[in-house]
Order: structure tokens, then sequence, then C-alpha cells
């Protein structure tokens, strides 16, 4: 599933396409994804400029002159082609031909600046939903998410607040969307193995007894920011299906540290350990037993 530098990347690509343009023509192509489509929702987007292309977590949110948001998600394998005179595109450059539509591409959207965006999703787990701006942070959607990690407010401080008290495993708070919102199980064993943080210690233990972030609890909420935005910068880990808007790869699967290399030498110099892999609800954690010890915090 894309994460939240994967989806960033997707935004960064639209904007230049989408934003200022009208929609003049959406072709809905079947009657649901993983959730059925809004009521008349080719009717409410034509005619309708996008303001601004946002992102919140793993949403991005189009914001129409209408006053509704077109939230979208790409579930497991959505991605978006922006064409133009039959050849995907890229600001200043055109990459490759793009042929007519294929079996899995299930919305097109004709703008008014000559552009077409075309949502492909063959698991079909992603979905879009038309929802009015002043409700947006208490849509289903969005309602009791958590904060923001690459804005301000994640600090140690907020990651002592969110924690305190928690014997939930380090690794199961930080992918809690109602705490941090956006956090993948990528970057989260990234950030853990950068820091030096068993996956399973308690999340607790980053809170002193007086309620206080500890130094590790201030050097995780650095270490987020500094992953996804190399994520970002990189154009995200375009695991399996997932592409850019140009349908190019990203290329930041190639700095992983720890994740998925199960077996292999810690990367960290004079370190001795291999990268294990244990299983946390399901997930895959790859991290360093030697490098991150159970009481590190």
């Amino acid at each position: 599933m894309p994460e939240l530098p994967e989806v960033e990347t997707v935004r960064r690509g639209l904007e230049p396409a989408m934003v200022g343009a009208r929609f003049t023509k959406v072709t809905q192509r079947r009657p649901d994804l993983r959730f059925p489509f809004p009521e008349r929702f080719s009717e409410r987007l034509e005619g309708q400029e996008v303001k601004a292309l946002g992102r919140r977590a793993k949403y991005l949110l189009a914001d129409l002159s209408s006053g509704e948001v077109l939230v979208m998600h790409l579930g497991m394998s959505g991605r978006f082609l922006v064409t133009k005179d039959g050849a995907t595109q890229m600001p200043g450059e055109f990459h490759h031909e793009h042929g007519g539509l294929g079996a899995h591409d299930h919305v097109v959207f004709g703008l008014s600046n000559g552009a077409t965006v075309t949502y492909n999703d063959a698991r079909r787990f992603g979905f879009m939903d038309l929802v009015p701006r002043q409700e947006i942070e208490t849509s289903k959607h969005f309602a009791g998410m958590g904060i923001e990690p690459l804005g301000n407010e994640l600090s140690g401080e907020t990651i002592a607040r969110l924690f305190m008290a928690k014997r939930t495993p380090l690794k199961a708070a930080l992918l809690d969307q109602r705490l941090i919102a956006g956090l993948g199980n990528i970057y989260v064993c990234e950030a853990l193995f950068r820091t030096g943080l068993h996956p399973e210690a308690p999340a607790g233990s980053l809170v002193t007894k007086t309620g206080e972030p500890t130094e590790k609890a201030r050097q995780l909420a650095d270490v987020i920011r500094d992953v996804l935005a190399e994520a970002v910068d990189a154009g995200g880990s375009t695991l399996r299906d997932h592409a850019q808007v140009d349908g190019s790869l990203g290329y930041f699967q190639h700095s992983f540290r720890v994740y998925d290399r199960e077996n292999e030498p810690c990367v960290t110099p004079d370190c001795t350990g291999t990268v294990t892999r244990l299983v946390q609800s399901g997930r895959s954690t790859f991290y360093c037993p030697e490098c991150q010890k159970r009481s590190s915090p």
C-alpha cells in the first residue's frame, strides 16, 4: 500500500495539472471502487475548478469551487496518470506514450487546460468521495485522526503526551492513526532503526516519570520527519504496484537501511548484528537486535 511519502509524491505530480483547472468532463466507468461512488459524482464535479490540492495522512484532498472536497485514497494499487496530447506529462517534458483506456482505468478527469487525469486501480481498494469543506475534519474519513508527522506539531513533547503510560509496543503506537496519521510500516521500521529503538519496547518508555519526553523521544520525532522528507524527495518507495503520476518508479527503496533486509548484515559501521524479522499485528517488522536493544529507551 502506498505510504505517506508516495501519496505526497503523487500530490506534487498532480498539482500542476489540476490546480486552477476546471473539470470539463468526468467519466466514471463503474459504480464503485472499494466503496460506491457518491451520488451524481460526475455531475457534481463537472464545471468545478480545483482551487487547491492537499494531503491529509494518506488521502488526497482537492478543494473545489463548489465548496466540496474531492477525497481520494489510492488503496493498495491505485495510481494516477496525467496525459496531454497522447503522452504522459511531467511539468516541462514528456516521458512516454500512454495508449487508450485500459481495463483498470476507472475514472477519467478531463480538464480545461487540456490535460487528462486517469485513475487506474487494478485491485479496486481505493475510493473517492465528496465532502463539504466545513465537514471535512468531522467526516468519517478524518474524525479522530491524529497529527500529521510532517507538520510542526510532531515533537518530543507531543510524543510524550501521546504515549504517556502506554504499554503498547512502540511500533504499534506509531502505526496507530488516531495518534499520528499517515505513518506506515516501511518508514516506522526505518525510523526506529535510525533511532536505535526496539519495536517491541513499551511506547510509554519514551516518557519520564514526570511526563517529559526522553532524549530518544525527541530524537524519534526528528528522525520521523527526516525519513519521510528523504522519501518524498526520492519519489517514494514504489513497492510493487505503485508508480508516480508520470509512470516512473521512485527510488527510496535503494536507501532502506533495515526494511526488507532480513538476514543481511546491519549497515551500521562496526555493528556485527544481522537484520531480523518479527511479525507484529500481522505485519513484518525489520530491526537489528544489536543496534535496537529492548532496553534502549
